[in-house]
């Protein structure tokens, strides 16, 4: 059976819309996503790059996943870590993983995220 991954669901406080809007478009580069009428209601945002969709969910009692985190291939991971730098955000690099560069940060509400690249 064949299986990918789809996207993957981070958290956020009510309300955290624009401020997820202004990191996921404007810092990492993704699309906003519509999405459906039926689940508009609950709030949050859909954002794509790629085949690679991150799909921010509300929640009540949120609290941030700093632990548990996507980790996403990217193209090009210096030029994406000097755009998350010049916005503000942290920009954590990990070597322990030998082949891979690769870096954390979080975004606006605090979720872990890690954006890697296989080393020349």
């Amino acid at each position: 059976m064949e299986m990918f991954l789809h996207h993957v669901q981070v958290s956020g406080p009510a309300g955290c819309e624009d401020r997820m809007r202004a990191f996921y478009v404007a810092v990492l580069g993704m699309s906003e996503v519509d999405k459906p009428e039926l689940l508009r209601p609950r709030g949050g945002a859909w954002f794509r790059a790629g085949g690679a969709e991150i799909h921010v969910g509300i929640e009540d009692d949120f609290r941030p996943a700093r632990k548990a985190h996507p980790g996403i291939a990217v193209a090009d991971v210096d030029a994406l870590a000097g755009a998350v730098a010049a916005s503000g955000a942290p920009v954590t690099w990990d070597d322990k993983i030998p082949g891979l560069r690769r870096f954390h940060t979080s975004d606006p509400v605090g979720n872990r995220l890690e954006f890697q690249q296989a080393a020349s």
